[in-house]
């Protein structure tokens, strides 16, 4: 039996061994009205306080407050795994009284962050390239919203295509159980009417046991996720929980009679955070880089059915909007020149220093 093993099965091993060097990286945006919980939960999610500094704007301010790009960033290790974690929060969103475009500056952001990467991508240091894009999007709906407004329908249709949306209802504790239920349906079925593409899971595969697949049925039937978010711990039962404490007893924020808190962190890290990864690359970025190859095709073709190309017209045109054998071939040109005035370089150097031994020897 030894003659016949060759070592393949050490592959998982390897892999993982240098992942784990590696380490990861993730990026998480979330967005939705202020007010609804989203610092919470995301400090809930994580067990850590990404929002020591903030600052809370009173009435006053946020009548004027347009909507901000902030990020938060922080390592995560645990049991020797390492996560680079990053928060892309968007304060001010859908605060204003005209809410008209207040999306744009987050659709601005997701395409900067594939355009840096598509940028690096082409260039020649691949190796070191940071991966800043956006791979989930939590998005917050109102409990008291009655199913997605206007303003939520313009949203996810502007960046559907774009990123992997999960929606999350918030504040799930200001509803009833069956509130719940009926918001869920409501929801899902105004998404599907607009067309609006959110993140779906991928299917159980055949060999899973049957509570696997029926715990993944429960987790993909979840979606919007209703949830809640605390820090605080109180006691519940003899024991320490996170959770709101009301006059009629307490809701605890990791208990999945209350809500779906517990589902929404095991989605996203413990099951299904490589996944968003792999959509955001393999469907979200390919869309990207394929829109942007095609338009340089455009560019390109458009230059070479002129007559005339001056060399004003020459010199402006970006390198990094050549496809990538013209940028490597512009690279080893100048390479090649840079070569020929290094040699001219040395030979006058060779001429100067004859010249003055001769000048010395003739002194």
């Amino acid at each position: 039996r030894d003659k016949e093993y060759v070592g393949f099965a050490t592959l998982p091993n390897q892999v993982h061994r240098k992942s784990v060097k590696k380490g990861f990286d993730f990026t998480l945006m979330v967005a939705g009205e202020s007010g609804l919980g989203k610092s919470t939960l995301v400090n809930s999610l994580f067990l850590t306080d990404l929002y020591k500094e903030r600052i809370i704007p009173d009435a006053d301010e946020r009548i004027t407050k347009t909507l901000a790009i902030t990020k938060h960033a922080v390592d995560i290790e645990e049991r020797g795994v390492r996560v680079k974690l990053t928060i892309v929060d968007t304060p001010g969103f859908g605060d204003a009284v005209d809410n008209s475009d207040c999306w744009k500056p987050i659709v601005t952001y997701i395409d900067q962050q594939f355009e840096h990467y598509f940028h690096d991508e082409s260039g020649l240091n691949r190796k070191n390239i940071q991966d800043n894009r956006v791979h989930c999007l939590l998005y917050f709906l109102s409990p008291l919203g009655h199913g997605v407004r206007p303003l939520d329908v313009e949203f996810m249709k502007a960046v559907h295509e774009k990123v992997n949306i999960v929606p999350v209802i918030a504040k799930a504790d200001t509803l009833t159980p069956g509130e719940v239920q009926r918001t869920k349906q409501k929801i899902r079925q105004e998404i599907d009417d607009h067309g609006i593409s959110v993140y779906q899971f991928p299917d159980c595969d055949s060999d899973e046991d049957e509570d696997f697949k029926e715990q993944y049925g429960e987790l993909k039937n979840s979606i919007p996720f209703a949830v809640i978010g605390s820090n605080t711990l109180i006691e519940s039962k003899g024991k320490e929980v996170r959770g709101r404490l009301y006059p009629w007893g307490v809701v605890e924020v990791e208990d999945p009679t209350h809500c779906d808190f517990v589902k929404l962190r095991n989605m996203l890290i413990q099951t299904h955070m490589q996944d968003l990864k792999d959509v955001t690359q393999e469907v979200h970025y390919e869309n990207y880089r394929a829109e942007c190859i095609q338009s340089m095709t455009r560019i390109g073709a458009k230059d070479r059915s002129r007559t005339k190309i001056s060399r004003q017209s020459m010199s402006d045109l970006s390198i990094s909007m050549l496809p990538l054998a013209e940028t490597e071939k512009l690279i080893r040109e100048k390479d090649e020149e840079l070569r020929r005035m290094q040699e001219m370089l040395q030979k006058m150097q060779q001429q100067m220093q004859q010249t003055q031994g001769e000048q010395s020897d003739a002194l």
